[in-house]
Protein backbone atom coordinates (compact mmCIF):
# COMPACT_ATOMS: atom_id res chain seq x y z
CA UNK A 1 0.00 0.00 0.00
CA UNK A 2 1.48 3.32 -1.07
CA UNK A 3 1.68 5.89 1.80
CA UNK A 4 0.51 8.78 -0.38
CA UNK A 5 -2.51 6.80 -1.57
CA UNK A 6 -3.32 5.89 2.03
CA UNK A 7 -3.22 9.56 3.10
CA UNK A 8 -5.41 10.58 0.16
CA UNK A 9 -7.95 7.85 0.94
CA UNK A 10 -8.09 8.89 4.61
CA UNK A 11 -8.64 12.55 3.73
CA UNK A 12 -11.22 11.81 1.04
CA UNK A 13 -12.91 9.18 3.21
CA UNK A 14 -13.29 11.65 6.08
CA UNK A 15 -14.66 14.30 3.72
CA UNK A 16 -17.11 11.81 2.22
CA UNK A 17 -18.12 10.79 5.74
CA UNK A 18 -18.98 14.41 6.51
CA UNK A 19 -21.10 14.55 3.36
CA UNK A 20 -22.78 11.26 4.24
CA UNK A 21 -23.85 12.84 7.54
CA UNK A 22 -25.56 15.58 5.57
CA UNK A 23 -27.42 12.94 3.55
CA UNK A 24 -28.36 10.97 6.67
CA UNK A 25 -29.89 14.07 8.24
CA UNK A 26 -31.50 15.70 5.21
CA UNK A 27 -32.76 12.91 2.93
CA UNK A 28 -35.39 11.57 5.38
CA UNK A 29 -36.55 15.17 5.90
CA UNK A 30 -36.73 15.65 2.11
CA UNK A 31 -34.31 18.58 2.27
CA UNK A 32 -31.65 19.59 -0.24
CA UNK A 33 -28.26 17.98 0.39
CA UNK A 34 -26.56 20.96 -1.27
CA UNK A 35 -28.18 24.07 0.19
CA UNK A 36 -27.99 25.57 2.72
CA UNK A 37 -24.46 25.02 4.01
CA UNK A 38 -23.82 22.90 7.11
CA UNK A 39 -25.67 24.24 10.12
CA UNK A 40 -26.85 23.22 13.57
CA UNK A 41 -30.06 21.15 13.30
CA UNK A 42 -31.45 22.84 16.42
CA UNK A 43 -30.70 26.57 16.01
CA UNK A 44 -29.85 26.61 12.26
CA UNK A 45 -26.71 28.69 12.84
CA UNK A 46 -24.08 27.95 10.14
CA UNK A 47 -21.15 25.84 11.30
CA UNK A 48 -17.77 27.62 10.90
CA UNK A 49 -15.27 26.04 8.52
CA UNK A 50 -12.85 25.12 11.32
CA UNK A 51 -15.60 23.24 13.14
CA UNK A 52 -16.62 21.45 9.95
CA UNK A 53 -13.38 19.46 9.78
CA UNK A 54 -14.32 15.76 10.13
CA UNK A 55 -13.85 14.37 13.67
CA UNK A 56 -11.54 17.25 14.65
CA UNK A 57 -14.43 19.73 14.57
CA UNK A 58 -16.43 17.45 16.86
CA UNK A 59 -13.57 17.23 19.34
CA UNK A 60 -12.93 21.00 19.29
CA UNK A 61 -16.59 21.78 19.92
CA UNK A 62 -16.72 19.02 22.58
CA UNK A 63 -19.74 17.52 20.87
CA UNK A 64 -21.91 20.60 21.33
CA UNK A 65 -23.15 23.49 19.21
CA UNK A 66 -21.22 26.65 20.15
CA UNK A 67 -24.34 28.77 19.68
CA UNK A 68 -27.18 26.89 21.43
CA UNK A 69 -25.14 24.31 23.37
CA UNK A 70 -27.25 21.43 22.00
CA UNK A 71 -25.49 18.09 21.74
CA UNK A 72 -24.21 16.89 18.38
CA UNK A 73 -25.49 13.37 17.75
CA UNK A 74 -22.93 10.59 18.24
CA UNK A 75 -23.39 9.25 14.73
CA UNK A 76 -21.66 12.29 13.18
CA UNK A 77 -18.11 11.45 14.36
CA UNK A 78 -18.83 7.73 13.97
CA UNK A 79 -19.68 8.07 10.28
CA UNK A 80 -16.66 10.32 9.73
CA UNK A 81 -14.50 7.62 11.33
CA UNK A 82 -15.87 4.42 9.81
CA UNK A 83 -16.00 5.82 6.25
CA UNK A 84 -12.22 6.22 5.79
CA UNK A 85 -11.65 2.95 7.70
CA UNK A 86 -13.89 1.03 5.27
CA UNK A 87 -12.31 2.80 2.30
CA UNK A 88 -8.85 1.78 3.55
CA UNK A 89 -9.91 -1.83 4.09
CA UNK A 90 -11.29 -1.88 0.57
CA UNK A 91 -8.06 -0.40 -0.77
CA UNK A 92 -6.01 -3.02 1.10
CA UNK A 93 -8.22 -5.73 -0.41
CA UNK A 94 -8.36 -4.56 -4.02
CA UNK A 95 -5.86 -1.75 -4.57
CA UNK A 96 -6.75 0.98 -7.05
CA UNK A 97 -8.82 -0.93 -9.58
CA UNK A 98 -12.24 -1.03 -11.20
CA UNK A 99 -13.64 -3.33 -8.46
CA UNK A 100 -12.27 -0.87 -5.88
CA UNK A 101 -14.33 1.99 -7.31
CA UNK A 102 -17.27 -0.35 -7.87
CA UNK A 103 -17.44 -1.34 -4.21
CA UNK A 104 -16.50 2.14 -3.05
CA UNK A 105 -19.85 3.26 -4.44
CA UNK A 106 -21.66 0.31 -2.82
CA UNK A 107 -20.04 1.07 0.56
CA UNK A 108 -20.87 4.77 0.27
CA UNK A 109 -24.55 4.16 -0.44
CA UNK A 110 -24.54 1.44 2.21
CA UNK A 111 -23.26 3.72 4.98
CA UNK A 112 -26.01 6.26 4.36
CA UNK A 113 -28.68 3.57 4.03
CA UNK A 114 -27.52 1.89 7.26
CA UNK A 115 -28.07 4.96 9.43
CA UNK A 116 -31.22 6.26 7.72
CA UNK A 117 -32.93 2.89 8.00
CA UNK A 118 -31.70 2.40 11.57
CA UNK A 119 -32.97 5.82 12.67
CA UNK A 120 -36.11 6.24 10.53
CA UNK A 121 -37.04 2.72 9.30
CA UNK A 122 -37.01 3.86 5.68
CA UNK A 123 -34.72 3.39 2.68
CA UNK A 124 -35.19 6.30 0.25
CA UNK A 125 -35.63 5.36 -3.41
CA UNK A 126 -32.92 7.89 -4.22
CA UNK A 127 -30.45 5.54 -2.50
CA UNK A 128 -31.75 2.07 -3.35
CA UNK A 129 -32.81 2.42 -6.99
CA UNK A 130 -29.56 3.93 -8.39
CA UNK A 131 -27.63 0.89 -7.15
CA UNK A 132 -29.31 -1.32 -9.76
CA UNK A 133 -28.16 0.52 -12.94
CA UNK A 134 -24.79 1.41 -11.40
CA UNK A 135 -24.12 -2.24 -10.56
CA UNK A 136 -25.16 -3.30 -14.07
CA UNK A 137 -22.93 -0.67 -15.69
CA UNK A 138 -19.88 -1.75 -13.68
CA UNK A 139 -20.48 -5.37 -14.73
CA UNK A 140 -19.96 -4.27 -18.34
CA UNK A 141 -16.53 -2.77 -17.69
CA UNK A 142 -13.25 -4.64 -18.26
CA UNK A 143 -11.91 -6.41 -15.14
CA UNK A 144 -15.32 -6.20 -13.44
CA UNK A 145 -15.75 -8.63 -10.57
CA UNK A 146 -18.89 -10.18 -12.15
CA UNK A 147 -20.41 -10.56 -15.61
CA UNK A 148 -23.38 -8.55 -16.86
CA UNK A 149 -25.51 -11.70 -17.01
CA UNK A 150 -24.65 -12.56 -13.42
CA UNK A 151 -25.39 -9.00 -12.32
CA UNK A 152 -28.73 -8.84 -14.13
CA UNK A 153 -29.96 -12.28 -13.01
CA UNK A 154 -28.93 -11.58 -9.43
CA UNK A 155 -30.76 -8.25 -9.36
CA UNK A 156 -33.92 -9.87 -10.73
CA UNK A 157 -33.64 -12.89 -8.40
CA UNK A 158 -33.14 -10.70 -5.33
CA UNK A 159 -36.08 -8.49 -6.21
CA UNK A 160 -38.45 -11.38 -6.96
CA UNK A 161 -37.45 -13.35 -3.86
CA UNK A 162 -37.99 -10.45 -1.45
CA UNK A 163 -41.16 -9.36 -3.25
CA UNK A 164 -42.65 -12.85 -3.00
CA UNK A 165 -41.63 -13.15 0.65
CA UNK A 166 -43.22 -9.81 1.43
CA UNK A 167 -46.37 -10.64 -0.56
CA UNK A 168 -46.72 -14.06 1.10
CA UNK A 169 -46.31 -12.58 4.57
CA UNK A 170 -48.91 -9.92 3.80
CA UNK A 171 -51.37 -12.60 2.71
CA UNK A 172 -50.81 -14.54 5.93
CA UNK A 173 -50.47 -11.72 8.46
CA UNK A 174 -52.16 -8.80 6.74
CA UNK A 175 -49.04 -6.64 6.77
CA UNK A 176 -45.84 -6.26 4.79
CA UNK A 177 -43.06 -8.60 5.89
CA UNK A 178 -40.39 -6.58 4.08
CA UNK A 179 -40.57 -2.93 3.12
CA UNK A 180 -40.36 -1.71 -0.44
CA UNK A 181 -36.97 -0.22 0.34
CA UNK A 182 -35.61 -3.63 1.36
CA UNK A 183 -36.87 -5.16 -1.89
CA UNK A 184 -35.17 -2.50 -4.02
CA UNK A 185 -32.01 -2.61 -1.92
CA UNK A 186 -31.53 -6.36 -2.32
CA UNK A 187 -31.91 -5.92 -6.09
CA UNK A 188 -29.18 -3.29 -6.03
CA UNK A 189 -26.93 -5.47 -3.90
CA UNK A 190 -27.50 -8.34 -6.31
CA UNK A 191 -26.50 -6.15 -9.25
CA UNK A 192 -23.20 -5.36 -7.51
CA UNK A 193 -22.34 -8.75 -6.00
CA UNK A 194 -23.82 -11.38 -8.30
CA UNK A 195 -25.56 -14.63 -7.34
CA UNK A 196 -22.88 -15.82 -4.90
CA UNK A 197 -22.87 -12.47 -3.13
CA UNK A 198 -26.67 -12.34 -3.10
CA UNK A 199 -26.92 -15.74 -1.39
CA UNK A 200 -24.23 -14.75 1.12
CA UNK A 201 -25.94 -11.45 1.96
CA UNK A 202 -29.38 -13.03 2.41
CA UNK A 203 -28.05 -15.79 4.68
CA UNK A 204 -25.69 -13.66 6.76
CA UNK A 205 -28.08 -10.71 7.15
CA UNK A 206 -30.84 -13.11 8.22
CA UNK A 207 -28.57 -14.70 10.83
CA UNK A 208 -27.47 -11.31 12.16
CA UNK A 209 -31.07 -10.10 12.18
CA UNK A 210 -32.34 -13.14 14.09
CA UNK A 211 -29.55 -12.84 16.67
CA UNK A 212 -30.30 -9.14 17.11
CA UNK A 213 -34.04 -9.77 17.55
CA UNK A 214 -33.29 -12.37 20.23
CA UNK A 215 -30.80 -10.15 22.06
CA UNK A 216 -32.97 -7.02 22.14
CA UNK A 217 -36.18 -9.06 22.53
CA UNK A 218 -37.84 -7.17 19.71
CA UNK A 219 -41.62 -7.43 19.38
CA UNK A 220 -42.17 -9.07 15.99
CA UNK A 221 -45.46 -7.21 15.61
CA UNK A 222 -43.53 -3.93 15.40
CA UNK A 223 -41.50 -2.65 12.45
CA UNK A 224 -37.91 -3.86 12.30
CA UNK A 225 -35.19 -2.38 10.09
CA UNK A 226 -33.55 -5.06 7.96
CA UNK A 227 -31.54 -2.75 5.70
CA UNK A 228 -28.62 -2.28 8.13
CA UNK A 229 -28.06 -6.04 8.28
CA UNK A 230 -27.98 -6.30 4.49
CA UNK A 231 -25.43 -3.47 4.41
CA UNK A 232 -23.24 -5.20 7.01
CA UNK A 233 -23.46 -8.52 5.14
CA UNK A 234 -22.58 -6.82 1.83
CA UNK A 235 -19.48 -5.23 3.34
CA UNK A 236 -18.46 -8.54 4.94
CA UNK A 237 -18.83 -10.31 1.60
CA UNK A 238 -16.71 -7.81 -0.30
CA UNK A 239 -13.94 -7.70 2.31
CA UNK A 240 -13.94 -11.20 3.78
CA UNK A 241 -16.49 -13.29 1.87
CA UNK A 242 -14.04 -15.89 0.57
CA UNK A 243 -12.43 -16.32 3.99
CA UNK A 244 -15.81 -16.67 5.72
CA UNK A 245 -16.99 -19.25 3.19
CA UNK A 246 -13.73 -21.21 3.47
CA UNK A 247 -14.00 -21.14 7.28
CA UNK A 248 -17.58 -22.43 7.11
CA UNK A 249 -16.56 -25.24 4.77
CA UNK A 250 -13.65 -26.25 6.99
CA UNK A 251 -15.83 -26.30 10.11
CA UNK A 252 -19.07 -27.85 8.89
CA UNK A 253 -18.41 -29.67 5.62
Amino acid sequence: MHPIEIIIIIILGSAFGSFFNVCIYRLPAKKSIVFPASHCPECSVPIPIWLNIPIIGYLISKGKCKQCDSKIHWHYPLVEFITPVLFLLLYARLGISIPFFQYLILFSFGIVIFFIDAFHQIIPDSLSLPLIPIGLIFSLLPMSSISFRNSLLSAIAGFLLFFLLSWSYMKLKGQMGLGGGDIKLIAGIGAFLGIAGLIFVILVSSIIGIITIIIIRHDLKKHFSFGPFMVIASILYVLYGIRIIDLYISLFI
